[in-house]
C-alpha cells in the first residue's frame, strides 16, 4: 500500500483522534490497520495526541458567541471543537515531527493496539506492546525502563556490561538473554524464553532461567512468587497469541486492552472466574471476545464501545 505523504498522515491521525472522541467510536479495526501500514503512522498519531493534552492551555478556537447562542452551543459536539481546535494548531505545528519537536524520542509511549520495536545501539532490540510507556537514557544505552504496559527484551550479549530494566521498584539485570516484562497495578511480572536474568540482585535476588518467570507486588506485598512458563508463548502477544494458566478475567481484559484495543468490563458476579486457555487476536474482534466467553464459561454483551463478560 502507498505511503501517505507526511501532511496526508497528519489529516489522517487528527480524524482518528476525533473519531475516538466519539462515544460511538467503534473502528478500532480501522485503526489498528491503519497504524500497521506504515512505521510512521504511530509516530504521527502520538504526535498529534500529544497535542490533545495540552489543548486545555490553547486559546479558544472557535468563533465568539453572543449570550443567546451559549445553549446552542452547549449542543456543540466535542467532536466538533476538538476538530477545530486541533486544525488550529496544526498551523503553528507543521513541520515540527519532522525536526522532532513533538515528543520525547527517550520516552515511548504506545497507544491501545499498538505494537513498536526499537533496536538500541547495543544492538539489543525492544517489542512494546500497546498501552505501554518504556523510557530509554542516550547516556545509558544498556538501559531501559518500562512505566507500564509491556515489552519484550532481547538483549545483546556483553561480558562485563549487563543490560538493566526497571519496573516500578525493580530491577532486572540480564547478560544476554530474551525476557517478557509486564508492569500493572503496582505489579511486575517477569517471564524468561532464554538465558539468564537476576531479580532485584541487591536484594531478593532471584535467579531466572528459561522456562521460569515471577509475579512480585510493590511494598510490602509478600516475596516474589516464581513459576513455570511455557518458553514458547513468552511474547506471544507479538504474534496475536495469549495463553494463560488461571489467570483473574480483570488480567486477560486488561491484556486485550493493551494487545489489540479490545475494550471489555467484567461483571461482578464474573470477578472471581480464573482464566485457563489460548486466545487469538482475530482481526474480528468479536471473534476474539466470543472465544474467551466460551472458554471461560461467561457470557458477553455488547455494549458500546465494547463488551462486557457476565456469568
Amino acid at each position: 500500500m502507498p505511503v501517505e505523504p507526511n501532511d496526508a498522515a497528519e489529516a489522517r491521525a487528527i480524524d482518528w483522534l476525533v473519531r475516538q472522541r466519539d462515544p460511538a467510536f467503534d473502528d478500532w479495526d480501522g485503526f489498528t490497520d491503519w497504524l500497521a501500514e506504515d512505521a510512521s503512522h504511530a509516530a504521527v498519531y502520538d504526535a498529534i495526541a500529544s497535542l490533545d493534552r495540552d489543548l486545555d492551555a490553547l486559546p479558544p478556537i472557535a468563533p465568539t458567541l453572543t449570550i443567546a447562542d451559549t445553549r446552542s452551543s452547549q449542543r456543540l459536539s466535542r467532536r466538533r471543537w476538538f476538530g477545530g481546535a486541533v486544525a488550529a494548531a496544526l498551523v503553528g505545528a507543521i513541520g515540527l515531527s519532522a525536526s522532532g519537536l513533538l515528543g520525547n524520542g527517550d520516552r515511548i509511549e504506545t497507544a491501545a493496539g499498538e505494537h513498536r520495536t526499537l533496536t538500541l545501539a547495543d544492538g539489543s532490540t525492544i517489542d512494546i506492546n500497546g498501552g505501554s510507556v518504556v523510557e530509554i537514557d542516550d547516556d545509558r544505552p544498556r538501559f531501559a525502563r518500562l512505566e507500564s504496559g509491556e515489552a519484550m527484551f532481547r538483549v545483546a550479549h556483553r561480558d562485563g556490561d549487563p543490560f538493566v530494566v526497571e519496573a516500578g521498584g525493580a530491577r532486572i539485570v540480564d547478560l544476554g538473554t530474551a525476557f517478557n516484562v509486564v508492569r500493572r497495578d503496582r505489579a511486575t511480572s517477569v517471564a524468561v524464553s532464554e538465558g539468564v536474568v537476576l531479580y532485584n540482585p541487591d536484594r531478593e535476588n532471584v535467579r531466572l532461567v528459561a522456562g521460569k518467570g515471577l509475579d512480585a507486588r510493590d511494598g510490602d506485598g509478600g516475596p516474589p512468587v516464581v513459576k513455570d512458563v511455557d518458553i514458547a508463548n513468552v511474547g506471544g502477544w507479538r504474534s496475536g497469541l495469549l495463553v494463560y494458566n488461571g489467570a483473574p478475567l480483570s488480567v486477560v481484559a486488561e491484556d486485550l486492552r493493551r494487545t489489540a484495543a479490545i475494550q471489555i468490563s467484567i461483571a461482578p458476579d464474573a470477578a472471581m472466574v480464573s482464566f485457563r486457555g489460548a486466545l487469538i487476536i482475530d482481526k474480528d474482534r468479536g471473534r476474539t471476545v466470543a472465544d474467551l466467553a466460551a472458554l471461560s464459561g461467561t457470557r458477553a454483551e455488547r455494549r458500546g464501545e465494547g463488551w462486557i463478560l457476565t456469568r
